[in-house]
């Protein structure tokens, strides 16, 4: 039985991709630990009291959220790296459900992706 896989330069055109979506990832979880750890603050701590609590408020949500986003930035960060390691293994773009392969189209997409079209769609 032939082995369902994609040649060795579609899997070095899907690293390329990778690797770059890899880095913005990695560059916009850097910013939005930024933010969180004050760096480049805009406080309202030289401002009237009353704005002050209104603004710590607001503050705590936009941090909370901030955070939220952060978790899930590296959370696809890991998606990335665990699809380079699929590269690697010459098993990406295999559905895990299907054995079949990924469409392209889907793979440019979501480049992470470990599931095809149909198989995501009977969940």
């Amino acid at each position: 039985m032939a082995e369902i896989r994609y040649s060795d330069d579609d899997l070095k055109e899907f690293e390329v991709l990778i690797l770059d979506k890899l880095e913005q990832a990695r560059q916009d979880l850097d910013q939005l630990k930024k933010s969180l750890s004050h760096e480049d603050d805009n406080s309202t701590d030289d401002t009237s009291p009353t704005f002050k609590m209104m603004e710590d408020g607001s503050e705590t949500m936009s941090r909370e959220e901030t955070a939220q986003l952060a978790a899930r930035q590296e959370k696809f960060i890991m998606s990335l790296e665990n699809a380079l390691l699929r590269i690697k293994n010459k098993t990406y773009g295999v559905c895990r459900e299907t054995g079949n392969l990924i469409s392209k189209e889907r793979l440019r997409l979501v480049p992470h992706a470990t599931l095809s079209i149909e198989a995501k769609s009977k969940h």
